[in-house]
């Protein structure tokens, strides 16, 4: 029986380092959209997205040299790697021009439907086994988000359907994270993602007036590129561990981060309303981790007989 439990338990382990990763990845991208927000009163948004974008990509072929993947750099043309690329380019294409059409609250709404299709793309192309008590937890955790941004009826048009292209793209691309051979080191992923939305953004560029840019759009863009990168390297972590199904929903906590960042930054409080999405998100997050040390101690007692 321990030997039966044993791939069990180490599939609850992977669980908890997704969900962590997960969470990390969030706050981080947090804190970088919170930079950005700053900077792009000045500077076009294609001209601050190539520009950290360079910035993102040294610091990450120093890490990845550092870590000695640079020797394994020609694993960057896999098609698969070449694919999940593509596909995070198209997804921050295509959100960034729905944004700018959409109200925040809108589009954020929209785009925390992702873990509803990684959920169901996991169960559809990887055949994971999603109970319902985790289908309730992901639907609560997204009324949650609704509560909290309340977006605006009046406000949807055809821009909302391109957002939600951009959610249906970033849910592909965490799927094909998934397909990518573990002999792939996460870092050389993660420049290859760097690369793409640098390159998607540089052409893209091409096509607004550049804005004269200061010393201090410099230092907050490469501070922006910091947080961008491990971001992305956590995310990609995450989606390589455990369950999809699992990990996915702690997305979510990304618009808790959002929401402490904008107190402490702006002093924004949330609203009544807000605060019964919060409960909604803590509420479901605190589910899936308790059904998890749940099927943990199930295995462990099976290990133990």
């Amino acid at each position: 029986m321990s030997v039966l439990s044993t791939p069990a338990l180490a599939l609850r382990a992977a669980n908890r380092r997704g969900i962590a990763a997960m969470s990390f990845a969030m706050a981080s991208f947090v804190t970088n959209d919170a930079l950005v927000k700053y900077v792009s009163q000045s500077l076009a948004p294609s001209q601050l997205i190539f520009i950290r974008g360079l910035f993102a990509t040294a610091l990450l072929l120093a890490v990845a040299h550092a870590m000695g993947a640079t020797r394994q750099i020609g694993l960057m043309l896999q098609r698969r790697v070449l694919l999940r690329a593509l596909l995070d380019a198209l997804a921050t294409l295509t959100y960034l021009s729905s944004l700018f059409h959409l109200p925040l609250g809108n589009a954020t709404a929209i785009n925390m439907a992702t873990p509803l299709f990684i959920t169901l793309f996991a169960v559809l192309a990887l055949g994971e086994r999603v109970g319902a008590g985790r289908w309730l937890a992901i639907a609560t955790g997204f009324t949650g988000v609704l509560l909290v941004v309340q977006p605006s009826t009046s406000a949807f048009n055809a821009y909302a359907l391109l957002c939600l292209g951009g959610t249906v793209l970033h849910a592909a691309r965490d799927l094909m994270t998934r397909t990518i051979s573990m002999s792939v080191p996460s870092i050389l992923i993660t420049v290859s993602t760097a690369v793409a939305v640098t390159l998607f953004a540089g052409a893209w560029s091409l096509l607004q007036q550049w804005q004269p840019i200061t010393w201090q759009h410099l230092g907050l863009l490469a501070a922006a590129s910091v947080f961008l990168s491990g971001g992305y390297y956590l995310l990609i972590n995450s989606m390589r561990e455990g369950e999809m199904s699992v990990i996915a929903p702690f997305r979510y906590t990304g618009l808790l981060f959002a929401l402490v960042l904008g107190y402490v930054v702006w002093a924004d409080v949330p609203n009544t309303v807000a605060w019964c999405g919060i409960a909604l998100l803590v509420g479901a997050g605190l589910y899936v981790l308790h059904s998890e040390r749940a099927r943990e101690r199930v295995a462990l007692d099976a290990a133990a007989d």
